[in-house]
């Protein structure tokens, strides 16, 4: 029986404004997949804190299930 395992992606960019609706065009980023939770939260946080002056860059961790 193979184990089901998860992967990871980093995804965002700079935004048109904090209602955090519309990406700016060539802003998007995809960083990924990372094998965990815990090592796309390490990138996550470097990246968060390169981009901690700018309010209008927001990113997140999405979650992909393997089959």
């Amino acid at each position: 029986m193979q184990q089901q395992t998860n992967r990871y992606w980093i995804v965002g960019g700079e935004y048109a404004d904090t209602s955090f609706s519309q990406l700016v065009d060539g802003t998007e980023r995809v960083m990924g997949p990372y094998p965990s939770r815990e090592r796309a939260m390490a990138e996550w946080q470097t990246l968060a804190e390169a981009t901690r002056a700018n309010c209008h860059a927001r990113y997140s961790i999405a979650e992909e299930a393997r089959r």
